[in-house]
């Protein structure tokens, strides 16, 4: 799963960060504490299949986690 720029707060409404350290757009970050997520300011972070980014100008390593995490994850499952 990978959310960018205000995309976590589909992943609060699901449950889903609780536990996990994210990232996102800044004003996002009491929403996603409040949720049970550590909040940290880097521009890409992974947490147990869960990549999520900041802004736009962090698409670079964005994309280029997904392409790595997605390609493991299908590697594992072949």
């Amino acid at each position: 799963i990978a959310a960018i720029c205000h995309g976590p707060w589909t992943l609060i409404e699901a449950d889903a960060v609780r536990g996990k350290t994210v990232t996102s757009w800044p004003s996002l970050k009491t929403d996603l504490k409040n949720a049970g997520a550590d909040w940290v300011d880097k521009e890409v972070v992974v947490d147990h299949g869960l990549i999520t980014s900041r802004k736009p100008i962090d698409l670079t390593a964005f994309c280029a986690k997904m392409l790595e995490e997605f390609s493991k994850a299908q590697r594992r499952a072949a």
